[in-house]
């Protein structure tokens, strides 16, 4: 599923989210998270605004910052992604 956040899948995170019992959480080798990997390497679109709003409906951590301690609001707000960043600060 980060592989996915990051490339703006948004059916593929909408199903694996509602289907599966994954771990939406889970960090990866670089100390990411799918929500991490959404806001960095994402575009701050819609898909991606989409996807934040997904993970965040499954539960998923705003809280887990990277391996630096920046978490995923302080990255949105660092690129000006104003509508991810209104999605984390309602979570």
């Amino acid at each position: 599923m980060i592989p996915a956040s990051e490339r703006g899948h948004v059916g593929y995170v909408r199903w694996v989210t509602q289907h599966t019992g994954i771990d939406v959480d889970h960090v990866n080798d670089l100390g990411w998270t799918a929500l991490l990997e959404a806001v960095i390497l994402g575009d701050g679109g819609k898909d991606h605004q989409e996807i934040v709003a997904l993970l965040l409906a499954a539960d998923a951590d705003p809280d887990i910052a990277d391996k630096d301690g920046v978490t995923p609001l302080q990255h949105a707000n660092n690129r000006g992604f104003t509508e991810i960043a209104a999605l984390l600060e309602r979570a």
